[in-house]
């Protein structure tokens, strides 16, 4: 009996040992997943951007769901249950977290004047052709355009430019590469001073059915590692932008931020809205368009003084760039 007991403890050994290590293999992959999660949420909670990786990850923070799932299944299936309860705070916080932000309120005010807004990022032009068709189709009033260096100018002004165009008004800041950007209004505009950054930034008034708007294109630095401290002073630019007066205003482009990035929320407390979440859109992926709207981040936008209403907000695939257009129907209302 002793022989045979011995014969089948040696026998188990090696798979008891397979078993522990499978499960100690299990636990770590869990609480590394928690650990790297919990820094990005952590950094959401205290309403800070953090340093890199932080602000690009922040940037997909609903798809952080991924990686909590899993490490919660791995919790469960080897018991571990300090990760099964760290796994659900961490999707509690998430869960928290995806609401959208800002104001939603809708202006009571008597409705002045309706215009469609449209901006899109070309990469640096490659879209223009493409992105000429869907103007063509979809007819916005107002066109931002960033992204749009020499070639792409020139071939939106002989397509839409000049007096007799669909849009005879213009701002812009020429340049090569990322570097030039477009404003374009069947409205008469007024030029204005730009924001100033590493990319072109027009800004003009436009009269609408003789209302002053002012019009800002947004295209800061995107966040990339050695680079943030530039990005957070270009968003810091458009805020002090949105705070300089209490007229109706329309501040559109490629941000380089969502929601989930406290630079950008700095601009939605000033009261600006994003458009987008007021038509019911506040979580549609923008970027990068080879992945929308299956995966991806919101980081084009147009965003509105209190006094607009939004009906309506889709987004557009524009070929060869890697963003996705985004187009919005807006109303006007008188001030309260």
């Amino acid at each position: 009996m002793d022989t045979a007991a011995a014969e089948w403890t040696g026998a188990e050994q090696p798979a008891y040992r397979e078993r522990r290590t499978g499960r100690t293999f299990a636990i770590w992959v869990a609480g590394l997943l928690l650990a790297g999660v919990s820094v990005v949420v952590g950094c959401r909670a205290a309403d800070t951007d953090g340093i890199t990786p932080v602000p690009q990850l922040l940037a997909f923070l609903p798809w952080l769901l991924a990686p909590t799932g899993l490490a919660l299944l791995l919790a469960l299936l080897t018991h571990w249950w300090t990760g099964l309860v760290w796994g659900v705070a961490v999707l509690g916080f998430l869960a928290w977290f995806i609401e959208p932000y800002g104001k939603a309120a809708e202006p009571h005010g008597k409705p002045l004047a309706e215009l469609r807004v449209m901006t899109s990022n070309v990469e640096f032009g490659r879209g223009t052709g493409s992105l000429i068709a869907a103007v063509r189709q979809r007819g916005p009033d107002i066109l931002f355009v960033e992204e749009c260096e020499y070639g792409c100018s020139r071939a939106l002004e002989d397509a839409f430019g000049g007096s007799g165009g669909l849009y005879p008004y213009r701002e812009a800041v020429e340049g090569a590469g990322s570097d030039g950007s477009v404003v374009m209004s069947r409205f008469p505009l007024t030029g204005a001073d730009g924001v100033r950054g590493t990319m072109g930034m027009p800004g003009a008034v436009a009269d609408v059915q003789g209302h002053a708007v002012r019009l800002q294109l947004a295209h800061p630095m995107p966040p990339l590692p050695g680079q943030l401290d530039v990005w957070r002073h270009e968003l810091g630019e458009l805020r002090d932008y949105a705070t300089k007066s209490g007229e109706p205003t329309v501040l559109a482009g490629d941000f380089n931020a969502s929601q989930d990035h406290a630079a950008f929320r700095r601009i939605l407390d000033t009261g600006l809205r994003d458009s987008a979440r007021l038509a019911g859109s506040p979580r549609a992926p923008s970027w990068p368009s080879r992945t929308t709207p299956t995966f991806g981040a919101q980081i084009d936008h147009v965003l509105v003084s209190a006094g607009f209403s939004a009906e309506r907000a889709f987004f557009l695939r524009i070929s060869g760039s890697d963003h996705r257009a985004l187009v919005v129907d807006l109303t006007l209302h008188q001030r309260d």
